[in-house]
This record gives C-alpha cells, structure tokens and sequence, in this order.
C-alpha cells in the first residue's frame, strides 16, 4: 500500500472543499475502498474521512412524506428499522441479503452506491482493465465471463454493478443529494450510475469533490408496500454478489395491476430499470402470462458479453418470480434467508 495522507474535516464544505484535490478520495467504514488499496487496485494520495459529519447519519420522514436517509447510516440500521422495513420491505430484503452481519453493520447508505464492481480482472493488477487503467484493454471479453454483463456493455468493459441496495430503490425513483463544489444538487438514482461507453473508468456521473449526502425515497414509493419483493440468484445462499438479481414491486386494486416497478441487477454496469416490461403491466391482471410478457420486455435489447448466454433466460426467469412473489403479497416477516428463490416467508418479524 503506498503511503497517503489522512485528513478529517470538520463540515461537509470541508470535506468536499479536501477531496477536490488531486487523488483524494472519501473515506466511510472502508468496507470496499481499504480492500482496493491493500490489492494495489486504488492508490490514493488523500484520504478523507467523513464518518463524523454532522447530520449524514439520521433518517427522517419530512414534511411532503418522502423519506431522507442519511450517507452515514449504516446498512444494517436501515435494514432492521421497523417503519422502514414496513414501508419499504424490498429494499429491507435487499439489505439484509448483502454480505455479512459484520459488514452490514459497518458498511454505509452512501459507500454501497459507490462501491466498485467485483469482476476478478479489475482487481487483478497484472491483467488488462479499462476500468481500472483506461485504453488498456478488458482480459474479461476472452476470459472467465460467465458472471459478466449482458445489457447496457460494450467491448471496452462488460462489468457488473455489485449493489443489491441500489436494484429496488432504482425501482423506486429514489433520489441521491449531492454536495459539490457548487452547492447541493439532486440525481434521480437511475442517472447516477453510468454504463461503459468508451469511458468505463468513470462509475458514474459525480465530479471531483462530489459527496453523496443522502438517499431520498419519494411519496409514492411507500404505496407499493403491500406487494413488493427482491430477489436475489447468488452462487451460494450467503455472503454472495448476485448473479442475475430483481426487485419487482406492484400496486393492485380490485384485482388489477394500476402500477408496476420493475429493476434488474447482475446484469449491468448499473442498476437496470426494466421500465418497457413495467408498461406492459399496467392495467392488466397479475398472470403467470402477463408475468412472462413482462420478463420477455425486460430482455429484449440482451446479449451474451461471454460464456453467460444463461444469464438471459436466468434473468426472465427471475423476474417471473419477483413479480409472482411480489404480486402475492408482502409476507409479514422478512424471511430467515432474505431474498433467496429457497427462502420460506418465516424469519425477523418487522411487522
């Protein structure tokens, strides 16, 4: 690990004023970052640790009903709070099937919107990487790629985006505060993340400086709570990063669907928001046919990256199930393994 400075601000001007430098990146409970610098992946000259920012650590419901949750809050309070388990339980469900209980309880709101993809190549040093040493090259497109993207890449990076988190609230039109070196500004979280393009090395759309303050759930995402669901395809039940992953959330009234959410994860260089197969959803009774149409919707534009042409009909398959689930009701108790295809609806009660 290369030698670096350490610098703690006392405000979020500070803090955003510090890591506007030159190789300086923010520092919050390190769950990814410390893993990129101890393999040599990230080598910052600046650390900035905001872990004792006034405010970023409250959630609070304000005054329109939108829910603002603050950067610092760590995934498993979020989780394990019961109005918002009630409110949101997708979202719940997402949190509590990523990683373990000890990195749940370290890991932050804003840390796990920036975290970086899990491809083997890009933490390998010694193999080529766009994302990671721009114009090098991508060791992926020829090597062991069953895992990798089959929407939205491109033959300079086919990289999957890790967050289980970000799958529901990207179906939820969730919003992300941003504080920069011009002032506070909002991004819906469906316009954070980019896809690769020929610049795969920028994650997504934030500036030097840039600090996530908050995540902000509008309204309307808490009409879905009756019927919404995250599901999760890993290749083992715990401490795994999705292979194909959805978040499926419904509003039904007298036996019809008036409104439907749809997102993918595993699939992408960002959260994928699935919305032509939510419009085939609207108005249209909850079938295993109308469910079907919607996964087909979902794919359309899908091609394999790789030897992971599976993960095509893995995905439509899952997406039935999400909205299968989602449409049969929210179960009372999240269930003991969270958003597992084997999970019974038995588990923590959050009602």
């Amino acid at each position: 690990m290369k030698p670096f400075d350490y610098v703690r601000p006392a405000s979020v001007a500070a803090a955003v004023a510090a890591a506007a430098q030159p190789g300086a990146v923010f520092l919050a409970a390190g769950t990814n970052l410390l893993d990129l610098m101890k393999g040599g992946v990230s080598r910052p000259d600046r650390l900035v640790d905001v872990t004792h920012l006034d405010g970023l650590d409250q959630i609070e419901t304000l005054g329109d009903g939108s829910l603002r949750i603050g950067a610092l809050v760590s995934n498993a309070d979020l989780a394990h709070d019961a109005e918002f388990a009630r409110s949101y339980p997708a979202v719940a469900e997402a949190l509590l099937s990523g990683a373990s209980a000890q990195l749940r309880n370290a890991a932050t709101v804003g840390g796990n919107l920036l975290q970086r993809t899990r491809c083997a190549y890009f933490y390998d040093t010694a193999s080529r990487c766009n994302k990671r040493e721009p114009g090098s090259g991508c060791d992926a497109r020829d090597g062991e790629n069953r895992g990798h993207a089959v929407l939205g890449w491109t033959e300079s990076c086919i990289a999957t985006h890790p967050s289980d988190f970000c799958v529901p609230l990207v179906a939820l039109d969730a919003m992300v505060e941003i504080e920069g070196r011009g002032g506070r500004r909002e991004v819906a979280l469906d316009q954070l993340h980019r896809l690769p393009g020929d610049t795969p090395e920028r994650d997504s759309v934030l500036e030097p400086g840039d600090l996530i303050v908050a995540v902000r759930l509008p309204p309307a995402a808490r009409g879905f709570a009756a019927h919404a669901r995250y599901l999760k395809v890993r290749e083992r039940t715990s401490y795994a990063f999705a292979v194909v992953s959805a978040a499926a959330a419904l509003r039904i009234e007298s036996g019809m669907i008036v409104e439907a959410r749809l997102a993918l994860g595993g699939v992408a260089a960002k959260p994928w928001r699935a919305r032509a197969a939510e419009d085939v959803l609207k108005n249209v009774s909850p079938t295993a046919d109308a469910f079907q149409e919607a996964a087909w919707r979902a794919l359309t534009d899908a091609k394999p990256s790789g030897d992971n042409a599976f993960k095509i009909e893995l995905a439509r398959r899952i997406v039935v199930r999400a909205l299968t689930l989602a449409a049969a009701g929210t179960p009372a108790r999240i269930p003991a393994l969270p958003a597992s295809p084997f999970a019974a609806t038995s588990g923590a009660d959050h009602a």
